[in-house]
């Protein structure tokens, strides 16, 4: 039995998980309507990359005898800026998710959970690799600045991402 305490936070995350698909979805839709079609594509991965976190949670959840209290997710905007804009502010929602699985981490330790800090190991990791991969991308594009056919080489590069 997952703690009550730990539950509630649980339900909140699967909300955020559901919530940053939508916001990828929606970074996707901005790079299709301003002709980025490679970056539209890293972001549609990414969106399917969140929801699969989502039902990670609950399908964990429901293995414990949990049920999902489901909450609203928040609408994304429709507009994210430029290429950097959009992927900065993409950096800034995956150290926001990391600093939710810390928490969450934390909270599993403080509830003796030790099944919900197993998990959560998975997903601890997995920021790291997702806080990377967005910062190598800001980076490029940084680099590429003062080169602006540079911006269209690296949206055919980050294109070529699949599941």
């Amino acid at each position: 039995m997952i703690p009550e305490k730990l539950k509630a936070a649980l339900d909140e995350h699967v909300s955020a998980e559901v919530g940053a698909a939508y916001l990828y979805l929606a970074m996707s839709a901005d790079f299709e309507s301003k002709s980025f079609k490679g970056f539209a594509k890293w972001m549609r991965v990414q969106f399917q990359e969140e929801m699969a976190h989502a039902l990670k949670f609950v399908d964990y959840m429901l293995s414990r005898g949990a049920l999902v209290g489901w909450k609203d997710a928040k609408a994304p905007a429709s507009t994210f800026g430029t290429p950097l804009e959009a992927f900065e502010k993409t950096l800034a929602h995956e150290k926001d998710v990391t600093a939710r699985i810390h928490k969450l981490y934390h909270l599993a330790v403080a509830e003796s959970d030790l099944p919900t800090q197993l998990f959560l190991q998975w997903f601890v990791s997995e920021q790291v690799e997702e806080e990377a991969r967005v910062t190598e991308i800001v980076e490029r594009i940084r680099l590429s600045a003062d080169r602006p056919g540079s911006i269209l080489y690296l949206d055919k590069e980050y294109g070529k991402r699949t599941a």
